[in-house]
């Protein structure tokens, strides 16, 4: 399974894009994502990832994972989406969250975003669900021994 992040309009403090899943006449639009602003180096919480290519596991075990799993049982939640190998970057996951605030490097996932027009970056909204309808995709992917993979575009219009 391929998963596709573009990120379309970035500010001082967030990006904002789109993620797909599929290639090609297959591809659709799944949600939308924030994720934290471009930095030239590394800024620890407030830097997001660099674009690439990279596997999505599911990691265990860890605190944020038990809370998931407590808190979005009704969906089988068994361990965070967990992007591999990530230079410079530890425990990169793809959560529930709404603007730059709610992430420490990590990918948000929402239904809606605001883009905003003036300074670039943004927030996104129903993040629950569309997390939730994402990990029931990629969980049993997982599970069944298929490779997931994210391709992290910077695209789009930047400011």
């Amino acid at each position: 399974m391929i998963l596709n992040l573009y990120r379309d309009s970035q500010g001082q403090d967030s990006t904002i894009g789109r993620l797909t899943i599929g290639t090609g006449a297959s591809e659709y639009l799944f949600c939308y994502t924030c994720e934290d602003q471009r930095q030239l180096e590394k800024v620890a919480g407030e830097t997001r990832i660099p674009h690439g290519e990279y596997e999505i596991k599911l990691r265990k075990g860890s605190p944020m994972a038990n809370r998931y799993n407590n808190a979005h049982g009704d969906i089988g939640h068994d361990g965070m989406l967990h992007l591999q190998n990530v230079p410079d970057f530890d425990f990169v996951y793809i959560h529930i969250g709404n603007n730059h605030e709610d992430t420490e490097g990590c990918i948000l996932v929402g239904y809606s975003a605001t883009i905003d027009s003036v300074n670039g970056g943004g927030t996104i909204q129903r993040s629950t669900p569309a997390y939730k309808n994402l990990y029931r995709l990629v969980k049993p992917a997982i599970d069944s021994g298929e490779t997931i993979t994210i391709r992290i575009f910077d695209h789009g219009f930047f400011r």
